[in-house]
């Protein structure tokens, strides 16, 4: 959905700017933001992956002179922007998943696809890792943290499997223990059976939900008033997160919601990249 996140964040009528991009990924985001604000544009392309970081930074090398690539979590980003000496930004935006080269890279641990070391952070140099949880935490902890992050009914069942299976190492012995784990007969057409788990994984030892709770409002408080925020996310905890943060920043008299509802994308954006089909996008303009 790169072309409606940019169409919400650089109206047609608008130049140069200053803009985040709080999860730069890829840098495809990025790149777009300066093809269409032109080359007075500048960027600040956050990330706290330092991986992703080094190779967005050697991906856009021409456009050097207009991003600044900053590492670090976006829940700090009030403070990051301080030490840049940035001042009020004319456009945000955020993308919430998890970007392809992470997935497919299996020594980060991310994927039950392929056999990788139980790692999914983010940020390499955090202490607390996906093998931690499993392999330490109790089974009321592990139960609770599947159902709350996971919305998975199985929890139960699953967290006490995985206490029964313990030490588990990799990320294929993991998925084998969850397919193990839930009733027979159950209809797993739509999602493989350790979709729901993995991603409570990752977002408990990356603390995602925390970090964008703690974000949003700072990054409400660095758009001037006509601003926008997108932000692109891709299950229903994140996007409750956004929704509720609009709704309030909107009653106080700060913020107008531009999305209704979610924009969702095309059939054709889909059948092209099948993990955007949970994608959601709300923007918002900053106003006086």
């Amino acid at each position: 959905m790169v072309q409606e996140a940019i169409g919400f964040l650089v109206p047609v009528r608008s130049a140069g700017g200053i803009y985040l991009d709080a999860t730069v990924g890829a840098g495809g985001h990025t790149r777009a933001l300066c093809e269409s604000a032109g080359q007075t544009a500048r960027v600040v392309a956050l990330d706290q992956d330092a991986e992703a970081l080094a190779a967005a930074a050697e991906t856009l090398q021409e456009l050097a002179t207009q991003v600044t690539f900053t590492h670090g979590n976006f829940g700090q980003l009030g403070a990051l922007l301080d030490e840049l000496g940035m001042g009020p930004l004319d456009g945000a935006f955020f993308d919430l998943g998890i970007s392809s080269p992470q997935l497919e890279t299996a020594r980060r641990g991310f994927s039950f696809q392929a056999e990788g070391p139980l790692d999914m952070r983010m940020n390499p140099t955090q202490a607390l890792s996906a093998a931690t949880i499993v392999n330490q935490w109790s089974e009321a902890e592990l139960a609770d943290l599947i159902s709350r992050y996971g919305q998975e009914r199985w929890a139960r069942r699953i967290a006490r499997a995985i206490v029964q299976t313990r030490p588990i190492a990799t990320t294929t012995a993991l998925a084998t223990c969850l397919v193990r784990a839930l009733p027979r007969g159950r209809a797993w057409q739509r999602i493989h059976p350790a979709t729901r788990t993995f991603q409570a994984l990752r977002l408990a030892v990356n603390r995602e939900l925390e970090a964008l709770e703690t974000a949003l409002p700072q990054v409400l408080s660095r758009v001037r008033p006509g601003g926008r925020i997108v932000v692109l996310s891709y299950h229903s905890l994140e996007d409750r997160l956004v929704k509720q943060a609009f709704r309030q920043a909107a009653a106080a008299g700060t913020l107008t919601v531009l999305t209704r509802k979610p924009l969702r994308p095309t059939e054709a954006e889909v059948q092209a990249n099948p993990r955007a089909r949970s994608a959601r996008l709300r923007a918002a303009e900053r106003t006086g």
